[in-house]
Parts: structure tokens; sequence; C-alpha cells
């Protein structure tokens, strides 16, 4: 068998591998991956589904630091599944070159993807399957919006200690899901003493981690609430409906643009939080509005059901 034969009928990584250039890149894949898809130019696959498989193979440009393991640093499996999940979702297509296409130039609008590999495949139309292979480059100017641009725009509530220690904590949690928008609960520290450094960036730490130790006593409160400190991960939390608890520390230390030293506030970080994520508003239970907001906010008493 020739090597062009052979690459033909392997999969997607094996031609990335023989067409690698001089410097090769990465690569993350997503392998077997099966939907039940409506799709087809045939009268026998309209209003019907049928099995589809998808291999992706994409070569990126990593940023991955062996020493930092930082999520917010790669391209995430996610943002393959994500890029499948929104083109399916998008239409009914007649061709799996369509979708493919699609799907890969989604996928390269992401800022480190190089190259993209995609195969799809149809399962059920006999004992064999029927598929097409693509292979993309990142266009220098992207035509599609990043997905990170189609992210729905959050609810931010700030929760004062009186607005942790309320005894219908789970009511209120219903209450803020049923407003039609991602939740993210940001927290101040705890009424309790912390430890004073002799200079401003030691003691940002301490209070950053301050924080985030009020942060896990609010989501032992309720399960719903759960904590998370990279941007990738409230992302994902924001997709898929979950409530997310900041811990701030990561983004706020990471950002070029993040918040001056001076700012350690709960209230004045759930802020920058809502600019930063542009937030549908900012809500605050028991806590003082931030001089300066470009966004709406709103104040209201620890014990109150804000109207949403």
């Amino acid at each position: 068998m020739t090597d062009e034969t052979r690459l033909a009928f392997a999969h997607p990584s094996e031609r990335a591998k023989a067409t690698a250039g001089p410097d090769p890149l990465d690569r993350i894949s997503l392998a077997d991956h099966e939907r039940e898809v409506e799709i087809g130019a045939f009268q026998a696959e309209r209003g019907t589904t049928q099995r589809v498989r998808f291999n992706v193979v994409v070569e990126v440009r990593s940023e991955a630091d062996p020493d930092a393991d930082d999520v917010d640093r790669i391209l995430s499996y996610d943002t393959i599944v994500e890029a499948i999940d929104i083109e399916l979702a998008a239409e009914r297509l007649n061709l799996l070159e369509t979708l493919a296409a699609r799907i890969a130039e989604r996928i390269l609008a992401h800022p480190l993807a190089a190259r993209c590999f995609v195969r799809i495949e149809k399962l059920d139309r006999g004992p064999f399957a029927l598929g097409v292979e693509i292979v993309r480059s990142a266009p220098e100017k992207p035509k599609l919006r990043l997905l990170a641009d189609e992210m729905p725009h959050p609810l931010i509530v700030y929760l004062s200690n009186a607005a942790i220690g309320r005894p219908d904590l789970p009511d209120l949690l219903n209450h803020l899901e049923a407003a039609g928008a991602p939740v993210i609960l940001c927290v101040g520290p705890a009424d309790i003493p912390r430890p004073v450094a002799a200079h401003a960036m030691p003691q940002r730490r301490i209070d950053l981690l301050a924080i985030e130790q009020n942060a896990w006593v609010l989501a032992a409160r309720d399960d719903r609430c759960v904590v998370v400190d990279s941007r990738t991960e409230l992302d994902w939390a924001m997709k898929h409906g979950q409530i997310s608890v900041w811990a701030p520390s990561k983004l706020v230390l990471d950002a070029v643009d993040g918040p001056g030293v001076q700012v350690t506030g709960g209230e004045a970080l759930a802020h920058w939080l809502a600019e930063s994520f542009e937030a549908r508003r900012l809500v605050l239970l028991g806590g003082a509005a931030p001089d300066g907001a470009d966004l709406p906010v709103e104040t209201w008493p620890a014990e109150a059901l804000p109207e949403l």
C-alpha cells in the first residue's frame, strides 16, 4: 500500500504528522465522537436522524507551560465539542462537506488554532462508513467571530456575609436561576481578622485568599455553588447553566488590565468581573455600589429577593 493510500484511510492525526512543516505544532484531538444528526440530500434522510461520527485534530500554537499547568493557556477540548454543537444546532445541512468546513472555520477562529483536520462519517447508510475529511489552515484574519464572542451575558451577584448566611439560601439560588442568565456569585472576605503584610503585593494575595476561603464557605451551603477560578471554567459553567462561585486570585493576578493593587474589596472585584464578562448587570446583596460603574448595578438588602 502506498503512503498516499495509507494516509487516505488513516486517522487524521496521521495526516497531520505526515504533512507537518519543519517546526511541528502541538496537536489536540477528539476521537470517535458520535451524534444523532438529521443530515443528507436524499429524501430518505429527511425527518429522521442517523449516527454521525466526528474525528477532529487541531494543530495549536500552544502556550502551555510545564511549570504552570494553566487551562487558560491552551485551546480547550471543549472548543472542539462546542464547534460541533453550534454548527449542528445552526441549521439542517445536506452535505457533510459543508458541516466539516463550518466546524473547521469555527475552530480556526480561536487564536491558538493553526490547522484543523475534520473527518465526518455517516454510520447508518449501509454496512460501511461514508465520510469526508478536510484540512483547513487558520486565515490571517478569521471571518468568523470567536466562540467567546457568543458567550451569554451573565448575572453577577455579590453576596455579603449576611447574605451568605441566609437560612433561605436555596430559595435565593432558585430565584437567581429563574432570571434566565448564567449566574456567577462573588463574595468578600469573612468577618474575621486577616494577617497583615508589610508590603502591598503580599497583602493583596492574603486578601484574595481570604475571599477564596469565603467562597468555599458559600459552596458548602449548597451543592449548586461550584467554586471556579479560571476563565475557561467560567466560560464552561455559563454555557452549561452551572452556578459559579468566583475564586478571584487567578484572574486578578493574571490580568494585564486587572484591578489595581488597592482593589481588594468583594464589591469592587465583582464590578471588575462584571465589566470583564460584559455582564447583564451586577446585583449587590448587602454590599455597597462601587464608584464609576459602567453597567447596571443594583443594591438590595442582604435578606431581599431582588427583582430580576
